[in-house]
C-alpha cells in the first residue's frame, strides 16, 4: 500500500537486534503489506523489518521470477544447514554494491506464518541464502561483513 524508505549502511537502526513479535494486528498487517510492495519496488527478493526503520523479527522474501509468490516470516529461526555455496550477493540498504559470501546451499527455517502458526519453509540454493540474509538483518548483521575480499560496485 506505500512504498518505505529503506534504511542504507550506517544508520545504526541496522546494526541492532530486534524484538520477537508476539501479536498479529492491523498495524503489522500494514507494515507486511509495505514491506512486500516496497520490496518489489526495490526489485529485491527479500527485506527485513530493520531494512525499513522497524526493530521487529519480521522478514518478507518472495524469489520466484514472476514475483508472485511472497513467503512471510515471523520471528524466524534457522533449524538445519547443510552444505555451501559461495556466490555474489547484494543488498537494498548497500545499494550499487555487491560481494561474494558463502552461505549454506540447504537452510530449514522454523517461524510463525500471519495466523501466528507455526510453519516450516526448506530452500535451497537462492532462497537458502535469501533466508540467511534476511534473518541476519535481524541480528544486526550486514552481509559485507561477511563479504570475502568486502565489497565493491556493481
Amino acid at each position: 500500500m506505500a512504498i518505505r524508505n529503506i534504511r542504507v549502511m550506517g544508520d545504526a537502526v541496522l546494526e541492532k537486534e530486534c524484538r520477537p513479535i508476539t501479536e498479529m494486528n492491523k498495524k503489522l498487517e500494514l507494515l507486511i503489506e509495505d514491506m512486500l510492495d516496497t520490496m518489489y519496488e526495490a526489485n529485491g527478493v527479500g527485506l527485513a523489518a530493520p531494512q525499513v526503520g522497524i526493530l521487529k523479527q519480521l522478514v518478507v522474501i518472495d524469489v520466484s521470477e514472476e514475483g508472485d509468490d511472497p513467503i512471510i516470516l515471523i520471528n524466524p529461526e534457522i533449524i538445519e544447514m547443510e552444505g555451501s555455496q559461495t556466490g555474489q550477493e547484494g543488498c537494498l540498504s548497500i545499494p550499487g554494491k555487491s560481494g561474494v559470501v558463502t552461505r549454506p546451499n540447504y537452510v530449514k527455517v522454523k517461524a510463525l506464518d500471519m495466523d501466528m502458526n507455526e510453519v516450516i519453509y526448506e530452500g535451497t540454493e537462492l532462497l537458502a541464502r535469501a533466508f540467511c540474509h534476511e534473518i541476519d538483518h535481524l541480528h544486526g548483521i550486514l552481509y559485507a561483513s561477511k563479504a570475502e575480499g568486502g565489497i565493491h560496485d556493481v
